[in-house]
């Protein structure tokens, strides 16, 4: 598989994929090929088929990491490979209908609250006041903090896509204190080297034990923040627009995922049709009445209340 591994490494590079994606196609390559132990390039569109399927309904893969799969093969078979059409034809995967976890406000605070290293505090801060990713959030350099506009830079986030996203006050008093206590140079959330960023499943440790020492109910890993983020934005009237840009993502349809909203919201909504009798008689009612004073006298009789009899 070497000859072909360095043409897949090498398409990728071309097109600037990720360094997740790399070690997720790679993955996914190497099951396909463990799986019929037979080279890659003799393999049918029905082998590679049966292969999903098994990944689907045996090995029931979560729907993302299937998805990898699907994408991984279609690189290979139509960007490395070059099948035609007729050659290579997998089904394509419709959005997952489930809907990411999020948090309530009280929820959040305890959570943010309950580590005792600043360093820890300020890094769950940031990702939910800041609505970062895991792998943004641990290369939070110095550099991206804009005081003046209290906004933070986020350099080279995914799809290689630099943006600005709003810095929240409180969480930038944490940063201050833990660069008062530590000093870094360069990011603020380091290893324990103290010049290379902090590890992505360090990250997610720390919001795990945060999450269990303050019993908070877990609904995911620490992407759960910035879920919140917008959410909980959305529930206080920011435009999805604005949310959009903060997020970074392309399509407006990634951020209206995240338009579902807690049940206490829902409940201070009325259905329009309340809100309408509530509000008395349309203007078009008032007229009708006003030229038939008929139907002045059926509203008092209906409105009038009905006397006791003995």
């Amino acid at each position: 598989m070497s000859p072909l591994r360095e043409a897949v490494l090498l398409q990728m590079r071309l097109r600037g994929f990720a360094g997740k994606t790399f070690d997720a196609y790679i993955y996914a390559l190497e099951e396909l090929c463990r799986y019929y132990r037979r080279p890659l390039e003799s393999l049918t569109c029905a082998e590679v088929q049966r292969f999903l399927d098994e990944v689907i309904t045996v090995r029931k893969r979560a729907w993302a990491t299937v998805n990898v799969y699907f994408s991984a093969y279609r690189f290979l078979y139509e960007q490395v490979l070059k099948r035609s059409a007729s050659g290579f034809s997998i089904p394509p995967r419709g959005r997952s209908g489930k809907r990411p976890g999020v948090l309530n406000r009280e929820e959040v605070e305890r959570l943010i609250g309950t580590p005792r290293n600043v360093k820890h505090r300020a890094l769950l801060g940031m990702a939910y006041g800041s609505g970062l990713r895991v792998s943004e959030v641990v290369r939070v350099k110095i550099a991206d903090i804009d005081r003046g506009r209290m906004m933070l830079r986020v350099e080279q986030g995914k799809g290689h896509k630099d943006r600005y996203t709003v810095l929240s006050s409180r969480a930038l008093t944490l940063l201050e204190e833990l660069w008062r206590r530590e000093r870094p140079e360069v990011y603020f959330f380091t290893g324990s080297d103290g010049d290379r960023p902090l590890n992505d499943c360090t990250a997610q440790a720390v919001y795990y034990n945060a999450l269990r020492v303050s019993g908070v109910r877990r609904v995911g890993g620490i992407h759960v923040l910035r879920h919140c983020f917008a959410t909980h934005l959305m529930e206080a009237g920011v435009d999805i627009y604005t949310i959009r840009r903060w997020m970074g993502h392309t399509s407006l349809v990634t951020t209206g995922r995240y338009m579902h909203v807690t049940a206490g919201h829902l409940a201070t909504i009325k259905s329009p049709l309340d809100t309408l009798y509530a509000a008395g008689p349309t203007t078009a009612v008032r007229e009708r009445r006003r030229r038939d004073p008929s139907l002045k006298r059926q509203a008092r009789t209906r409105a009038a209340p009905r006397r006791q009899t003995a």
